[in-house]
């Protein structure tokens, strides 16, 4: 059976290469780099930058969307404190990102964009950036954990077939049927490129036994 090869190669694909949306930017007030901290916000940057990457988001465009939070204090700034119009839905409203003291502004404009896969910070830079935006990792998979079985099951009378199960997690962008069909479409395109090589191969039949999916 093919189940290994099968597991493996759905596995790749749903963790690195299904496109989903994630920020690329933020510009925070009074904040020139990363490594700065924010007058009267308990986080600093850095921890600020970590908890922004796990924002989970739908882009109903294919535009590059901005989205911003302007919080006074006292605060505890939440996903649900981002201000966003109607194309770009926030997946995980519940997600901490700092807490702002009494008397204290934050403010922070953020660039969603559509994208796949991991996308590292330096690649996120433009020559043109202003001074004060600060390019960050993106992680536009909307797969977080992908986990898979293979068992023997019985076909018939005689036949020893593999049982492929999937346990896939994703972040509500997608859902894990979802998730699944389109890693199989992008795995099928790919193989596509060698069943092509030759007329024979491409008019040639295969049996291929067909069992239940779950």
């Amino acid at each position: 059976g093919y189940g290994t090869t099968l597991g493996n190669s759905l596995r790749r694909i749903l963790l690195s290469s299904l496109p989903g949306a994630a920020v690329t930017t933020i510009q925070i007030d009074g904040v020139l780099h990363e490594f700065s901290t924010v007058d009267g916000v308990v986080e600093d940057v850095t921890s600020i930058i970590l908890n922004i990457k796990k924002l989970a988001l739908k882009l109903y465009s294919g535009e590059d969307k901005t989205i911003e939070i302007d919080v006074k204090g006292p605060a505890v700034v939440t996903a649900a404190d981002i201000i966003y119009d109607s194309d770009v839905e926030i997946l995980n409203p519940d997600l901490y990102i700092c807490t702002v003291a009494e008397g204290a502004r934050f403010h922070v404009r953020m660039t969603a964009k559509s994208g796949r896969g991991y996308v590292r910070a330096e690649h996120n830079k433009q020559d043109d950036m202003p001074i004060g935006v600060l390019p960050i990792d993106s992680i536009y998979t909307p797969v977080s954990r992908v986990n898979y079985q293979v068992e023997n099951t019985r076909v018939g009378q005689k036949n020893i077939s593999d049982k492929l199960t999937l346990d896939v997690w994703a972040d509500g962008s997608i859902s894990p049927e979802e998730a699944v069909s389109l890693a199989a479409k992008i795995l099928t395109e790919h193989l596509n490129v060698f069943v092509n090589l030759t007329d024979e191969a491409r008019k040639a039949e295969i049996m291929v036994e067909k069992e239940e999916t779950h």
